[in-house]
C-alpha cells in the first residue's frame, strides 16, 4: 500500500527477530488490503442492515419502550465490555507449534471468564431492576444474559480470523444480523413491544454459535495452563481498566437520564447512541481486519505507520460524511420516518452524527499498541474520556437535558481524540493529527456546502424535496472523495482488479 504522500518515520525499536521476507510482507500486504475492502463492503452491508432495523423497530415501538431496551443494552451490553478482557487479541498475537492447544486454552479462559461474567450478569439485572424501580426490567433482563454461553461458542471464529480467511469467518458472523433483523422486524410488527428485540437477540446469536461450532476447526476441548494465564493477565487488565471506564460512561448516562428525563429520555439517548455506534462499525471492521497483520509485523515502523494512516484515512472516507449527513438530515428522518413522538430526540442525533464523525481520527489506533503488547495506554485514555464525561457532560444533562448532554458529549469527544493523538505520536513521530483530520474533513465541506445552498434556495419542505437534497449530497460526496483521494481510491481499487494468486500463495 506504498503512498508517496506518505511520510515514514524512523523505525521503532526492535523487539524480537528478523524482518520478514519481501515476498511474505508482500502476500501479506495483498492479503490484509483486499480482505480489508471485502470485509469493509460485506460488513458494511450488514451493519446497514442493524441500523435499519433498529429504525423499524423505533417505528413501532413508543419512545418509552425503546426506553426500556435502552436500559437493557446499556446495563447488560456494556457490561459485557468487562468481558472483552482481550482473549482473543493475546490469541491472535501467539505464535505457538501447536495451534490446536493454543486455542483450546484461550477458549478455555474465555469459558472460565464468561461463567464468572453470568454470575455476575444475575446480581446486576437484579439491581438494575431495583436502580430503576422498573418491575418490567427483571424478565427480559434474565432473558437477555443468556445470549452469554452463545458467545462463548463462537470462539471458533478466532482461528479463521488468525488465519485470514475473512471469508468463511463472515459468513459465518452473517448469520446472526440476517436471522436478528427477520425475528425482530417480524415481532415488532406484530406488536411484541421491547420483547421483539430480545428475542431476535437471542436468535440470531444462537443460530449464528451453531454455525460456527459446527465449522470449527478444532474440537472445543478444555486445556488450562497457568503460564498461560499469567501471560493473559498481564495483557488483559488494562483492557478490562478500560471497559470498565467505558461502563461508568454508559450507565451513568442511562441512570441520569432515567432520573432526570425519563424513560423517553433514555429511549432518545438509546437511538442516537445506535446511530454513532453504526458510523463507527467500518473503522472497527477495518481494524478488526487488519490486527491479525498488525500482529505479523508489529517490529516494522513503516509498515505499521503506513498501515494506520491508510486504514483510518478509509474509516474517515466513510465516518466523515456520514456522520455529517445525519446532523443535515436528522430533521428529516424524523419528520418522515420515525414520527414526531421522537421530535425531541433530533438535536441530540445531530449531536451524535458530528461527534461520532470527529471520533473517527486516529479510531484504530489502540490496535497498534495491542499488537506490540503495550495496553496501559488505552486504560490511560478510557479514564480521561471517563473524567470528562463524569465532570462535564452529565451536570449539562441535569442542568439543560438533551442539548446539554449533547454539549457534553462534543467536550468528551475532544478530550478523547487529544488523549488519543498524544499516544499516536509517541507511536509515529511523523503523525501529525491537525494534518490527518483536515485531509480527512475536506471531501466532505463541498458536499455539505452544495446540500445547504441548495436547500436555501428552495424553501419547501417536502419528503421529495428531502430526498432529493440527500441525493445531491451523496453524489457530492462521492465526487469530492475521487477528487481529493484519488490516489488513495486509484491504489485501492487496484487491490480487488488484481489477482488473487500471488497473494493465496504466501503463507502467513
Amino acid at each position: 500500500m506504498s503512498d508517496p504522500t506518505t511520510p515514514t518515520p524512523p523505525a521503532l525499536p526492535e523487539t524480537g527477530g528478523a524482518a520478514a521476507p519481501v515476498r511474505l510482507q508482500e502476500g501479506l500486504r495483498h492479503r490484509a488490503a483486499r480482505g480489508t475492502l471485502i470485509n469493509a463492503g460485506f460488513l458494511a452491508a450488514l451493519t446497514s442492515l442493524g441500523l435499519v432495523k433498529g429504525f423499524a423497530v423505533a417505528g413501532f415501538l413508543s419512545r418509552r419502550d425503546y426506553g426500556v431496551w435502552g436500559v437493557l443494552v446499556v446495563t447488560l451490553g456494556t457490561l459485557g465490555w468487562l468481558k472483552q478482557v482481550g482473549i482473543s487479541d493475546r490469541y491472535l498475537q501467539q505464535d505457538d507449534d501447536d495451534q490446536e492447544l493454543a486455542f483450546q486454552r484461550a477458549f478455555t479462559l474465555e469459558l472460565v471468564i464468561s461463567a464468572g461474567f453470568f454470575l455476575l450478569a444475575l446480581v446486576v439485572v437484579g439491581l438494575m431492576t431495583v436502580a430503576y424501580d422498573r418491575p418490567e426490567l427483571l424478565a427480559p433482563g434474565l432473558v437477555v444474559i443468556m445470549i452469554i454461553p452463545a458467545l462463548v461458542l463462537q470462539s471458533p471464529l478466532w482461528v479463521f480470523w488468525r488465519r485470514l480467511e475473512f471469508v468463511r469467518q463472515r459468513s459465518l458472523e452473517a448469520i446472526d444480523p440476517v436471522v436478528e433483523f427477520v425475528v425482530t422486524v417480524g415481532l415488532a410488527a406484530a406488536g411484541a413491544g421491547y420483547w421483539s428485540l430480545v428475542v431476535g437477540l437471542l436468535a440470531g446469536n444462537y443460530a449464528s454459535a451453531a454455525a460456527i461450532v459446527r465449522a470449527s476447526p478444532y474440537p472445543l476441548t478444555l486445556r488450562y495452563d497457568r503460564g498461560t494465564l499469567r501471560q493473559y493477565v498481564r495483557f488483559s487488565w488494562p483492557l478490562v481498566a478500560a471497559g470498565a471506564g467505558g461502563i461508568v460512561v454508559a450507565q451513568s448516562s442511562v441512570l441520569v437520564g432515567n432520573a432526570a428525563l425519563g424513560l423517553a429520555g433514555v429511549g432518545s439517548i438509546a437511538l442516537a447512541s445506535s446511530i454513532a455506534l453504526y458510523t463507527t462499525q467500518v473503522d472497527q471492521i477495518i481494524t478488526a481486519t487488519l490486527y491479525p497483520a498488525i500482529c505479523k509485523v508489529r517490529d516494522r515502523a513503516d509498515l505499521l505507520y503506513e498501515s494506520f494512516v491508510k486504514s483510518n484515512r478509509l474509516g474517515l472516507l466513510w465516518g466523515v460524511p456520514l456522520g455529517v449527513g445525519i446532523a443535515l438530515f436528522a430533521p428529516d428522518l424524523v419528520r418522515y420516518g420515525l414520527g414526531p413522538h421522537w421530535e425531541p430526540a433530533v438535536r441530540l442525533l445531530q449531536v451524535f452524527g458530528l461527534v461520532a464523525a470527529f471520533d473517527q481520527l486516529g479510531y484504530n489506533w489502540d490496535a497498534y499498541y495491542r499488537a506490540r503488547g503495550q495496553t496501559r495506554p488505552i486504560a490511560v485514555v478510557s479514564l480521561a474520556a471517563m473524567l470528562a464525561f463524569v465532570c462535564v457532560a452529565l451536570p449539562l444533562l441535569v442542568v439543560d437535558g438533551l442539548d446539554g448532554f449533547g454539549a457534553g458529549l462534543a467536550f468528551t469527544a475532544v478530550v478523547t481524540v487529544a488523549a488519543r493523538g498524544i499516544y499516536l505520536a509517541r507511536l509515529f513521530p511523523a503523525f501529525g493529527m491537525v494534518r490527518h483530520a483536515a485531509r480527512a474533513i475536506a471531501p466532505t465541506i463541498p458536499a455539505a456546502a452544495l446540500t445547504l445552498a441548495v436547500r436555501a434556495l428552495d424553501g419547501r419542505r417536502t419528503l421529495v424535496v428531502a430526498v432529493a437534497e440527500v441525493a445531491v449530497y451523496v453524489i457530492a460526496a462521492l465526487f469530492a472523495t475521487l477528487v481529493l483521494e484519488r490516489a488513495l481510491v486509484r491504489e485501492l481499487a487496484g487491490y480487488l482488479r488484481r489477482a488473487s494468486a500471488p497473494a493465496a500463495g504466501a503463507s502467513v
